[in-house]
Protein backbone atom coordinates (compact mmCIF):
# COMPACT_ATOMS: atom_id res chain seq x y z
CA UNK A 1 0.00 0.00 0.00
CA UNK A 2 1.42 3.37 -1.05
CA UNK A 3 2.46 5.49 1.74
CA UNK A 4 -0.09 8.13 1.47
CA UNK A 5 -3.05 5.51 1.22
CA UNK A 6 -1.47 3.80 4.32
CA UNK A 7 -1.45 6.75 6.24
CA UNK A 8 -4.80 7.87 5.23
CA UNK A 9 -6.45 4.50 6.17
CA UNK A 10 -4.94 5.06 9.62
CA UNK A 11 -6.08 8.02 10.15
CA UNK A 12 -9.61 6.99 9.26
CA UNK A 13 -8.78 3.72 12.05
CA UNK A 14 -8.32 6.47 14.56
CA UNK A 15 -11.30 8.43 13.87
CA UNK A 16 -13.19 5.43 14.10
CA UNK A 17 -11.94 4.15 16.96
CA UNK A 18 -11.79 7.50 19.21
CA UNK A 19 -15.55 8.10 18.75
CA UNK A 20 -17.68 5.84 16.55
CA UNK A 21 -21.63 6.41 15.65
CA UNK A 22 -22.04 2.90 16.37
CA UNK A 23 -20.45 2.74 20.01
CA UNK A 24 -24.07 2.54 21.22
CA UNK A 25 -23.22 5.37 24.31
CA UNK A 26 -25.41 8.36 24.26
CA UNK A 27 -22.85 12.02 23.17
CA UNK A 28 -23.58 14.25 25.42
CA UNK A 29 -21.88 18.03 24.23
CA UNK A 30 -19.99 19.98 26.94
CA UNK A 31 -19.59 23.48 25.41
CA UNK A 32 -17.34 25.55 28.38
CA UNK A 33 -17.30 28.92 27.99
CA UNK A 34 -12.87 28.71 27.05
CA UNK A 35 -10.77 26.69 27.08
CA UNK A 36 -7.41 27.76 28.21
CA UNK A 37 -8.26 28.79 31.91
CA UNK A 38 -7.46 26.12 34.88
CA UNK A 39 -11.06 26.37 35.82
CA UNK A 40 -12.26 24.15 32.44
CA UNK A 41 -9.92 22.20 32.55
CA UNK A 42 -11.02 21.26 36.11
CA UNK A 43 -14.84 21.26 34.60
CA UNK A 44 -13.40 18.83 31.92
CA UNK A 45 -12.26 16.56 34.65
CA UNK A 46 -15.48 16.36 36.62
CA UNK A 47 -17.36 15.86 33.47
CA UNK A 48 -14.70 13.05 32.19
CA UNK A 49 -15.71 11.19 35.69
CA UNK A 50 -19.12 11.75 35.54
CA UNK A 51 -19.08 10.05 31.75
CA UNK A 52 -16.97 6.98 32.78
CA UNK A 53 -19.78 6.49 36.03
CA UNK A 54 -22.57 6.64 33.82
CA UNK A 55 -21.09 5.22 31.01
CA UNK A 56 -21.55 7.64 28.45
CA UNK A 57 -19.57 9.54 25.72
CA UNK A 58 -18.80 13.44 26.47
CA UNK A 59 -17.66 15.78 23.40
CA UNK A 60 -15.58 18.69 24.57
CA UNK A 61 -15.46 21.59 22.78
CA UNK A 62 -15.47 25.44 23.15
CA UNK A 63 -13.94 28.47 22.05
CA UNK A 64 -10.27 29.03 22.88
CA UNK A 65 -10.81 32.59 24.23
CA UNK A 66 -13.52 33.63 26.41
CA UNK A 67 -14.73 36.35 24.35
CA UNK A 68 -15.42 35.02 20.87
CA UNK A 69 -19.53 34.73 20.90
CA UNK A 70 -19.64 33.67 17.60
CA UNK A 71 -17.56 30.91 17.96
CA UNK A 72 -19.17 29.52 21.07
CA UNK A 73 -22.81 29.51 18.98
CA UNK A 74 -21.22 28.19 15.90
CA UNK A 75 -19.91 24.99 18.08
CA UNK A 76 -23.28 24.34 19.57
CA UNK A 77 -25.27 25.03 16.23
CA UNK A 78 -22.47 22.02 14.87
CA UNK A 79 -23.94 20.00 17.72
CA UNK A 80 -27.20 20.37 16.79
CA UNK A 81 -26.45 19.21 13.52
CA UNK A 82 -25.24 15.82 14.56
CA UNK A 83 -28.36 15.19 16.90
CA UNK A 84 -25.97 14.87 20.16
CA UNK A 85 -28.08 13.52 23.09
CA UNK A 86 -28.08 16.22 25.27
CA UNK A 87 -26.19 19.53 25.36
CA UNK A 88 -24.18 20.78 28.38
CA UNK A 89 -23.28 24.43 27.99
CA UNK A 90 -22.00 27.82 29.99
CA UNK A 91 -22.76 30.27 28.01
CA UNK A 92 -20.71 33.15 27.15
CA UNK A 93 -23.36 35.74 26.90
CA UNK A 94 -26.62 35.17 28.84
CA UNK A 95 -28.84 36.54 25.97
CA UNK A 96 -26.81 35.29 22.76
CA UNK A 97 -26.78 31.72 23.38
CA UNK A 98 -30.50 31.98 23.70
CA UNK A 99 -31.59 31.40 20.18
CA UNK A 100 -28.84 28.23 19.21
CA UNK A 101 -30.73 26.50 22.76
CA UNK A 102 -34.04 27.26 21.88
CA UNK A 103 -32.90 25.71 18.18
CA UNK A 104 -31.63 22.92 20.06
CA UNK A 105 -34.86 22.41 21.96
CA UNK A 106 -36.65 22.40 18.63
CA UNK A 107 -34.88 19.32 17.54
CA UNK A 108 -35.82 17.95 20.59
CA UNK A 109 -32.12 17.98 22.46
CA UNK A 110 -32.15 18.92 25.84
CA UNK A 111 -29.95 21.80 27.14
CA UNK A 112 -28.55 21.92 30.55
CA UNK A 113 -26.98 25.74 31.63
CA UNK A 114 -23.87 25.65 33.68
CA UNK A 115 -21.48 27.97 35.56
CA UNK A 116 -23.38 31.14 34.08
CA UNK A 117 -26.97 31.89 33.51
CA UNK A 118 -29.24 32.24 30.18
CA UNK A 119 -32.30 34.27 30.07
CA UNK A 120 -35.47 32.34 29.43
CA UNK A 121 -36.86 28.49 30.53
CA UNK A 122 -35.52 26.70 27.26
CA UNK A 123 -33.03 24.59 29.64
CA UNK A 124 -33.92 21.68 31.43
CA UNK A 125 -31.82 22.65 34.85
CA UNK A 126 -29.42 25.22 36.04
CA UNK A 127 -26.10 24.13 37.57
CA UNK A 128 -23.79 26.65 39.38
CA UNK A 129 -21.90 28.19 41.86
CA UNK A 130 -25.03 30.94 43.66
CA UNK A 131 -22.89 33.91 42.03
CA UNK A 132 -24.62 36.59 44.23
CA UNK A 133 -23.70 34.47 46.94
CA UNK A 134 -20.12 33.94 46.36
CA UNK A 135 -19.97 38.03 45.20
CA UNK A 136 -21.25 38.76 49.54
CA UNK A 137 -18.23 36.34 49.93
CA UNK A 138 -15.82 38.55 48.45
CA UNK A 139 -17.19 41.71 49.92
CA UNK A 140 -17.60 41.08 53.16
CA UNK A 141 -13.97 39.64 53.26
CA UNK A 142 -12.65 42.84 51.98
CA UNK A 143 -14.01 45.02 54.59
CA UNK A 144 -12.52 43.07 57.19
CA UNK A 145 -9.13 43.21 55.48
CA UNK A 146 -9.75 47.15 55.26
CA UNK A 147 -10.89 47.16 58.80
CA UNK A 148 -14.57 48.38 57.18
CA UNK A 149 -12.44 51.57 56.08
CA UNK A 150 -11.00 53.25 53.00
CA UNK A 151 -11.07 53.30 49.32
CA UNK A 152 -11.65 49.98 47.32
CA UNK A 153 -12.24 49.33 43.52
CA UNK A 154 -14.14 46.47 41.56
CA UNK A 155 -12.76 45.75 38.52
CA UNK A 156 -15.50 44.17 36.27
CA UNK A 157 -15.32 41.10 33.54
CA UNK A 158 -16.81 41.21 30.62
CA UNK A 159 -20.44 42.96 29.82
CA UNK A 160 -23.19 40.45 29.20
CA UNK A 161 -21.22 37.24 31.30
CA UNK A 162 -24.05 36.67 34.10
CA UNK A 163 -22.00 34.56 36.35
CA UNK A 164 -19.81 37.48 36.94
CA UNK A 165 -22.30 40.15 36.85
CA UNK A 166 -23.96 38.61 39.70
CA UNK A 167 -20.73 38.16 41.81
CA UNK A 168 -20.08 41.99 41.12
CA UNK A 169 -23.70 42.41 42.09
CA UNK A 170 -23.26 40.30 45.53
CA UNK A 171 -19.75 42.24 46.36
CA UNK A 172 -21.77 45.48 45.80
CA UNK A 173 -24.23 44.83 48.13
CA UNK A 174 -21.84 43.56 51.08
CA UNK A 175 -19.74 46.47 51.03
CA UNK A 176 -22.89 48.31 51.53
CA UNK A 177 -22.45 46.73 55.39
CA UNK A 178 -19.29 49.38 55.94
CA UNK A 179 -20.71 52.66 55.98
CA UNK A 180 -16.84 53.85 56.35
CA UNK A 181 -16.26 52.15 52.89
CA UNK A 182 -16.32 53.96 49.91
CA UNK A 183 -16.27 52.04 46.12
CA UNK A 184 -14.73 54.87 43.75
CA UNK A 185 -14.71 52.72 40.66
CA UNK A 186 -17.10 50.12 39.88
CA UNK A 187 -17.75 50.39 36.03
CA UNK A 188 -14.61 49.02 34.29
CA UNK A 189 -13.91 45.92 32.64
CA UNK A 190 -10.70 43.68 32.56
CA UNK A 191 -11.59 41.65 29.62
CA UNK A 192 -11.28 38.19 28.54
CA UNK A 193 -7.58 37.86 28.93
CA UNK A 194 -4.90 38.61 31.38
CA UNK A 195 -2.97 41.20 29.22
CA UNK A 196 -5.95 43.49 28.79
CA UNK A 197 -6.98 43.13 32.58
CA UNK A 198 -3.74 43.84 33.51
CA UNK A 199 -3.65 47.11 31.49
CA UNK A 200 -6.84 47.84 32.41
CA UNK A 201 -5.93 47.01 36.57
CA UNK A 202 -2.94 49.03 36.05
CA UNK A 203 -4.70 52.31 34.53
CA UNK A 204 -7.52 52.32 37.20
CA UNK A 205 -4.91 51.75 40.34
CA UNK A 206 -3.16 54.96 38.64
CA UNK A 207 -6.30 56.62 37.79
CA UNK A 208 -7.37 56.28 41.42
CA UNK A 209 -4.37 57.72 43.43
CA UNK A 210 -3.31 53.95 44.35
CA UNK A 211 0.12 54.73 44.45
CA UNK A 212 -0.56 57.68 47.01
CA UNK A 213 -2.17 55.25 49.51
CA UNK A 214 -5.81 56.37 48.27
CA UNK A 215 -6.33 52.70 47.53
CA UNK A 216 -7.60 50.15 50.23
CA UNK A 217 -8.38 47.38 48.51
CA UNK A 218 -9.82 45.62 45.08
CA UNK A 219 -12.19 42.81 43.98
CA UNK A 220 -11.52 40.90 40.78
CA UNK A 221 -14.59 38.61 39.75
CA UNK A 222 -12.98 35.29 37.86
CA UNK A 223 -9.18 34.03 37.62
CA UNK A 224 -8.03 36.20 34.68
CA UNK A 225 -9.08 39.51 35.94
CA UNK A 226 -8.13 38.47 39.04
CA UNK A 227 -4.43 37.49 37.81
CA UNK A 228 -4.21 41.02 35.65
CA UNK A 229 -4.98 42.85 38.60
CA UNK A 230 -1.91 40.96 40.64
CA UNK A 231 0.08 41.69 37.48
CA UNK A 232 -0.39 45.48 37.79
CA UNK A 233 -0.50 45.69 41.86
CA UNK A 234 3.39 43.68 41.37
CA UNK A 235 4.71 46.19 38.12
CA UNK A 236 3.45 49.57 40.59
CA UNK A 237 5.02 47.85 43.97
CA UNK A 238 1.72 48.07 45.74
CA UNK A 239 0.93 44.48 46.67
CA UNK A 240 1.66 44.91 49.95
CA UNK A 241 -0.54 48.62 49.99
CA UNK A 242 -3.50 47.27 48.20
CA UNK A 243 -5.55 44.20 49.87
CA UNK A 244 -6.33 41.52 46.89
CA UNK A 245 -9.25 39.70 46.60
CA UNK A 246 -10.35 37.37 44.19
CA UNK A 247 -12.15 35.02 42.44
CA UNK A 248 -11.44 30.96 41.13
CA UNK A 249 -7.63 29.48 41.85
CA UNK A 250 -5.32 28.39 39.58
CA UNK A 251 -1.39 27.81 39.94
CA UNK A 252 -0.24 31.40 39.65
CA UNK A 253 -3.08 33.31 42.51
CA UNK A 254 -2.28 29.93 44.66
CA UNK A 255 1.25 31.34 44.66
CA UNK A 256 0.08 35.12 44.99
CA UNK A 257 -1.95 33.70 47.69
CA UNK A 258 1.00 31.81 49.83
CA UNK A 259 3.66 35.12 49.37
CA UNK A 260 0.25 37.45 50.90
CA UNK A 261 0.37 39.20 47.53
CA UNK A 262 -3.24 37.77 47.58
CA UNK A 263 -5.45 37.81 50.91
CA UNK A 264 -8.40 35.74 49.69
CA UNK A 265 -9.83 33.85 47.11
CA UNK A 266 -13.45 32.63 46.98
CA UNK A 267 -13.29 29.51 44.96
CA UNK A 268 -15.80 27.69 43.58
CA UNK A 269 -15.94 23.78 42.95
CA UNK A 270 -15.13 23.37 39.15
CA UNK A 271 -14.42 19.46 39.44
CA UNK A 272 -18.25 18.83 40.90
CA UNK A 273 -19.59 21.72 38.55
CA UNK A 274 -18.06 19.79 35.62
CA UNK A 275 -19.35 16.07 37.32
CA UNK A 276 -23.10 17.39 38.28
CA UNK A 277 -23.73 18.88 35.07
CA UNK A 278 -22.94 16.11 33.14
CA UNK A 279 -24.88 13.57 35.67
CA UNK A 280 -27.46 16.08 35.80
CA UNK A 281 -27.99 15.79 31.72
CA UNK A 282 -27.65 11.66 31.91
CA UNK A 283 -30.46 11.65 34.89
CA UNK A 284 -32.92 13.88 32.59
CA UNK A 285 -32.02 11.31 29.79
CA UNK A 286 -32.95 8.47 32.17
CA UNK A 287 -36.47 10.14 33.29
CA UNK A 288 -35.22 11.01 36.44
CA UNK A 289 -37.18 13.88 38.22
CA UNK A 290 -34.20 16.60 38.50
CA UNK A 291 -33.86 20.06 40.32
CA UNK A 292 -34.27 23.24 38.29
CA UNK A 293 -31.40 25.06 40.06
CA UNK A 294 -28.55 22.99 41.37
CA UNK A 295 -25.65 25.14 43.81
CA UNK A 296 -22.12 23.80 43.42
CA UNK A 297 -21.18 25.95 46.69
CA UNK A 298 -18.16 28.30 47.04
CA UNK A 299 -15.64 28.94 50.04
CA UNK A 300 -12.98 31.54 50.78
CA UNK A 301 -9.30 30.67 50.94
CA UNK A 302 -6.68 32.70 52.38
CA UNK A 303 -3.34 31.52 53.43
CA UNK A 304 -3.98 29.94 56.80
CA UNK A 305 -6.61 27.52 55.43
CA UNK A 306 -5.38 26.52 52.13
CA UNK A 307 -2.99 24.09 53.22
CA UNK A 308 -5.67 21.83 55.15
CA UNK A 309 -6.36 18.31 53.15
CA UNK A 310 -10.05 19.66 52.94
CA UNK A 311 -9.03 22.87 51.00
CA UNK A 312 -6.21 20.85 49.21
CA UNK A 313 -8.41 18.73 47.57
CA UNK A 314 -10.72 21.56 46.69
CA UNK A 315 -7.91 23.43 45.15
CA UNK A 316 -5.23 20.41 43.73
CA UNK A 317 -7.83 18.03 42.46
CA UNK A 318 -5.91 15.23 40.76
CA UNK A 319 -6.61 15.74 36.94
CA UNK A 320 -4.33 13.74 35.03
CA UNK A 321 -6.82 10.81 36.40
CA UNK A 322 -9.07 12.31 33.70
CA UNK A 323 -7.07 13.84 31.33
CA UNK A 324 -4.98 13.06 28.94
CA UNK A 325 -2.23 15.76 29.60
Amino acid sequence: MPAMLRREALIAFGLVACGSRDSGKKKIAVIPKGTTHEFWKTVHAGAVKASREKQIEILWKGPLKEDNLKEQVDIVESFIAQKVSGIVLAPLNDAGLLPPVKAAKAAGIPVIIFDSALQGEEHVSYVATDNTAAGRLAGERLGKLCSGKGNVLLLRYLEGSASTSQREAGFLEAIKAFPEMNVVSDNKYGGATTETASSASESLMLAQGADKHQIAGAFCPNESTTFGMLLALQRLKLTSKVKLVGFDASEKLLDGLASSEIQALIVQDPMNMGYLAVRTMVEHLEKVNIEKVIDTGARVVDKENMGTPEMKALLSPDLKAYLDE
